[in-house]
């Protein structure tokens, strides 16, 4: 089987593809999928070791990045990025005002 086709593989009786599958990990981590749709993806998970290896990664890179994201910006320093976007003649007006 080549890449292409292991990506498109469907596995089971579920009706979700890989590609499907590695498209939506983050809504399925993020618990943001509708009951339906968060069983057809685990589902899929389950039969299937690339995704699952796919899935595994990306949930253990978010612990990660949350356990080391914990601490906030200085104030001086969100504001010099927050006057560094407003000079941006491309991002529109009031865009990350709080």
């Amino acid at each position: 089987m080549t890449d292409r086709e292991g990506m498109d593989a469907h596995h089971g009786d579920d009706h979700v593809n890989c590609t499907e599958a590695v498209h939506v990990l983050y809504q399925f981590l993020d618990g943001e999928l509708t009951e339906v749709r968060r069983v057809e993806i685990q589902t899929h998970l389950q039969a299937c070791l690339p995704c699952w290896e796919a899935f595994d990664f990306e949930a253990e890179l978010k612990i990660f990045v949350a356990k080391k994201c914990r601490d906030t910006a200085p104030e001086s320093l969100r504001d010099r990025v927050i006057r560094a976007l407003g000079d941006d003649p491309g991002q529109p007006e009031g865009m990350f005002q709080g």
